[in-house]
């Protein structure tokens, strides 16, 4: 794609395709909503001292928020030019360009030397990723001695169903691993003391979300999402395909924090 940003002519063109539908609405998502990320800061030790890598740092929430709150210097990166665009921007709205950065990156081949930062994290990035483990080695070789490396990601609470593995994979184009699948990546990625915290969907956990944008950004998700809906006819089949939850999916499926110590 040109430019830095996506239009609703290039969304239905990719075939309505999970990241380029998110950059052209401006979200970014992850289960846990705020609660998660603050967890996840402090499991990898995130204070005014860290400098900080967020991969697939979408359109900047995490990073600007790190920024705010814990006075962390942070890079974000993303695959997609109009996420990139959008987190520049929002570290120019929130004040914090000094200590935030982002840049066009694949997160299979990081643009940085060995052992920068103190500590690497994602969330709901690497299930999206078919290669997982070069994630998680790419993660580890990018985090100094001594430097945590962190995710959140979608987990199996328990073996599903094939009915709800191929529903997370026409809704959300992921397969869920379970906990020791993801211990055992983050080991074979030379991570020590590595953890797996799992945790169940809660509503309210789930709602904090609303509180990673301003009201701007949240009424221009609405505008954007239901002009989708009246004009593209593709996008009204997308949705029609995903309403139908199964009632039994956060039985089986939850997010789990990971992490593990360089």
């Amino acid at each position: 794609m040109n430019g830095n940003r996506v239009s609703q002519e290039q969304v239905v063109e990719s075939g309505l395709a999970y990241f380029d539908l998110q950059a052209y609405i401006g979200t970014t998502k992850h289960m846990g909503g705020l609660a998660a990320t603050r967890e996840l800061a402090a499991l990898c030790r995130v204070d005014h001292d860290t400098f900080v890598l967020d991969l697939g740092s979408g359109v900047g929430a995490t990073p600007c928020y790190l920024a705010r709150t814990n006075g962390a210097h942070v890079v974000g990166v993303d695959i997609q030019r109009a996420m990139v665009a959008q987190a520049r921007e929002r570290a120019r709205k929130e004040n914090v360009e000094d200590i935030v950065g982002f840049q066009i990156a694949d997160a299979l081949a990081l643009p940085f030397e060995d052992s920068l930062f103190n500590a690497t994290l994602g969330e709901s990035v690497v299930s999206f990723v078919d290669d997982k483990q070069c994630v998680l080695q790419e993660a580890a070789r990018v985090t100094a001695p001594g430097g945590c490396v962190g995710f959140n990601e979608e987990v199996c609470l328990k073996t599903p169903p094939q009915r709800l593995v191929e529903f997370a994979r026409l809704a959300w184009n992921v397969e869920p691993l379970s906990s020791t699948a993801w211990a055992a990546m983050m080991e074979k990625a030379g991570l020590r003391d590595v953890v797996v915290e799992r945790r169940t969907v809660n509503t309210w956990r789930e709602a904090t979300q609303i509180k990673r944008y301003h009201l701007s950004d949240l009424l221009r998700m609405g505008w954007r999402t239901l002009s989708l809906y009246l004009r593209r006819p593709a996008f009204r089949t997308y949705m029609a395909e995903r309403k139908d939850v199964p009632r039994d999916l956060f039985d089986y499926l939850g997010y789990a924090l990971i992490g593990g110590r360089k």
